[in-house]
C-alpha cells in the first residue's frame, strides 16, 4: 500500500525553515517541474487516462513547492483506487513497485523532487514506460465502473513535517 511518510524540521530561523528530507534506502533522484496546470503522463489522443508504472523501482515523491494530486491504482489493494493530495513541503508520498500512477498538478504549477529506490537490475528506460488505460481491459474497467477512490489529504489540513 502507499504511505505517507513524516520527515524532520530541524531548525528554524526568521523566514526559513531547514528539513532533513532523507529517504533512506534512496539510491536514485528525479526532479519533475510541472509548468501550470499540467498532466504526467498526459492523456492519450482519445483522452484515455495513462499512468506510469515502475516494476523494480519506489518513488518517494515530496512537492517542493506548489501542489499534485496523485491517482494510484494498485489491484493488489482492498480498494485498487486512490487519489492523494499531495502540498508541498507536507509528506513524502511512497508508492510502492506495481502501482499505476499519474499526477497533474496545480494551475500555478508545481516541483517535486523523487528520491527513488531503484532495484539493482532497474533500467531507467523500463521503468518509465506509459500504460495506457485504453488498452489495459482491467484498468479500463475500473476506471468505467464508476468505484469511487478514496480520498486522502483534501479535507485536512495536513501538519507540517515534525
Amino acid at each position: 500500500m502507499f504511505e505517507l511518510l513524516p520527515f524532520h524540521r530541524f531548525r528554524d530561523t526568521p523566514s526559513v525553515q531547514f528539513f532533513d528530507i532523507t529517504v533512506d534506502e534512496s539510491n536514485a533522484r528525479d526532479l519533475v517541474f510541472h509548468d501550470g496546470p499540467a498532466v504526467s503522463p498526459n492523456n492519450d489522443v482519445t483522452n484515455s487516462w495513462q499512468f506510469y508504472l515502475h516494476p523494480n523501482q519506489e518513488d518517494n515523491l515530496l512537492a517542493v513547492s506548489g501542489g499534485r494530486t496523485f491517482y494510484l491504482v494498485n489491484f493488489s489493494w482492498d480498494c485498487p483506487l486512490h487519489v492523494v493530495r499531495l502540498e508541498a513541503n507536507r509528506y513524502i508520498l511512497r508508492i510502492p513497485p506495481g502501482t499505476f500512477h499519474r499526477s497533474v498538478s496545480d494551475t500555478k504549477g508545481s516541483l517535486v523532487l523523487n528520491q527513488a529506490v531503484r532495484a539493482e537490475h532497474a533500467v531507467v528506460e523500463h521503468e518509465f514506460r506509459v500504460y495506457n488505460s485504453a488498452e489495459i481491459p482491467r484498468l479500463q474497467r475500473l476506471l468505467a465502473s464508476g468505484l469511487q477512490p478514496q480520498h486522502h489529504g483534501f479535507e485536512e489540513r495536513w501538519p507540517m513535517a515534525a
